[in-house]
C-alpha cells in the first residue's frame, strides 16, 4: 500500500526539496545511480570495465510530457554514445532506454518513440555497440516488441526486456527465442494486476525458471537480470545443459547491488553487464524504484541506517 504514497511523493516539488536536503539522501543515492553527467559516468565506465565488467546504461528520466522532452532524451543519449566512441569499448558498454522516455505516452507515441530512438541505435551502431528495449508496465509492451522488430529490420543486434511475472511472457520468450533476439529476463518490478501477472513470489521464480529454459535451448542471446543465488546457480546449469559456452550468454545486475558478485562472476570467465544509470533526474528514478516493489524500499532503508 506504500507504492501510491511513494508515488505521489515522486511528483511533489515539496518531497522533492526535503529528500534532496537531507544529508544522507546523496550517500545513498550515489551508491546506485553514481553520476549525473556523461563527464562523471565516464571514470565509472573505465572503472567498471578495468576490472572486467560490461555495462548497459541508463540515462534517468521520468514523466515525459512533451514531444521537447522526448527529443531531449534522444539527444542525451546521443551524447553518451558521442563519449563512449573515443572508449572504443564496442559491446562492453550499451544502451538500455525506456520508450516512455522517447514519447511513447504522448499522442501518437508509438511512432514518436521509434522516430527519436531510431537515431541513437543507429549512433551505438555506429560504434559497435547497441540498444536493450527495456520493459515497461503491460499496457506498453505491444508498442514495445513492435518497435523491437522494427528496428531489428537494420540493427538485429537490438535487444529487449521480458518480464517472467507477466502471463504472456512464456509465449514471448518462444517467439523472441526462435528469432535469435537478445532477450534480458527480469522478475517484473512494476505493480500489475492478478489478471495479467503471478502475485506469488514463488509462482514468478517458477515461471523465471521455464523462461530461462526457453532462452537457453533457444537460438538467441540470454541476458539473465537477477541478483538471486539460487536463480544465478539454476542459470549456469541451464546452460551448460543446453550447451551454451560462456559468451552465448551474460549475467546482468544493477550498479550498488552484490558488486562482489559481479566480480566473481566476471572471474570466473562469465560475462557480467552493470545496469548502471546516471543522470540529473535521479529522484524520479529514485522514487519510481522505491515504488515499483516494496523490497526495494527496505532495501534503500537498510542502506540509508548502514551509510549513514
Amino acid at each position: 500500500m506504500l507504492g501510491p504514497v511513494i508515488l505521489a511523493a515522486s511528483r511533489s516539488d515539496r518531497m522533492r526539496r526535503l529528500v534532496s536536503a537531507a544529508p544522507v539522501t546523496k550517500q545513498v543515492v550515489d551508491r546506485f545511480i553514481p553520476g549525473e553527467t556523461v563527464d562523471e559516468i565516464v571514470p565509472i565506465v573505465e572503472d567498471l570495465t578495468a576490472k572486467g565488467l560490461d555495462l548497459t546504461m541508463d540515462v534517468v528520466g521520468e514523466d515525459i510530457t512533451t514531444p521537447a522532452q522526448a527529443e531531449a532524451a534522444r539527444d542525451a543519449y546521443l551524447a553518451l554514445i558521442d563519449r563512449l566512441k573515443g572508449l572504443e569499448l564496442g559491446t562492453r558498454a550499451e544502451m538500455s532506454v525506456k520508450l516512455s522516455m522517447f514519447g511513447q505516452a504522448l499522442p501518437g507515441g508509438h511512432e514518436l518513440a521509434l522516430a527519436n530512438v531510431r537515431p541513437v541505435v543507429e549512433a551505438a551502431a555506429a560504434i559497435g555497440t547497441t540498444v536493450t528495449l527495456d520493459a515497461e508496465d503491460h499496457t506498453t509492451l505491444d508498442s514495445m516488441f513492435a518497435i523491437h522488430e522494427e528496428l531489428r529490420k537494420d540493427f538485429p543486434q537490438t535487444g529487449c526486456v521480458i518480464q517472467a511475472y507477466l502471463f504472456r511472457t512464456e509465449a514471448d520468450a518462444r517467439r523472441l527465442a526462435a528469432n535469435g533476439s537478445r532477450v534480458r529476463i527480469v522478475k517484473g518490478a512494476y505493480k500489475e494486476p492478478a489478471e495479467v501477472a503471478y502475485q506469488d513470489k514463488a509462482e514468478i521464480d517458477k515461471a523465471y525458471v521455464r523462461i530461462m529454459r526457453i532462452l537457453m535451448e533457444g537460438s538467441g542471446y540470454p541476458m539473465i537480470g537477477s541478483h538471486d543465488p539460487r536463480l544465478i546457480s539454476i542459470a549456469q546449469e541451464l546452460a551448460h545443459r543446453a550447451g551454451r559456452k560462456l559468451d552465448e550468454y551474460e549475467f546482468q545486475m544493477l550498479y550498488g547491488i552484490r558488486g562482489d558478485e559481479h566480480l566473481r562472476l566476471a572471474a570466473e570467465g562469465h560475462r557480467m553487464r552493470v545496469y548502471t544509470a546516471y543522470g540529473t533526474d535521479w529522484y524520479g528514478y529514485f522514487m519510481r524504484r522505491l515504488a515499483e516493489k516494496p523490497a526495494n524500499l527496505r532495501f534503500f532503508v537498510r542502506s540509508m541506517l548502514t551509510r549513514g
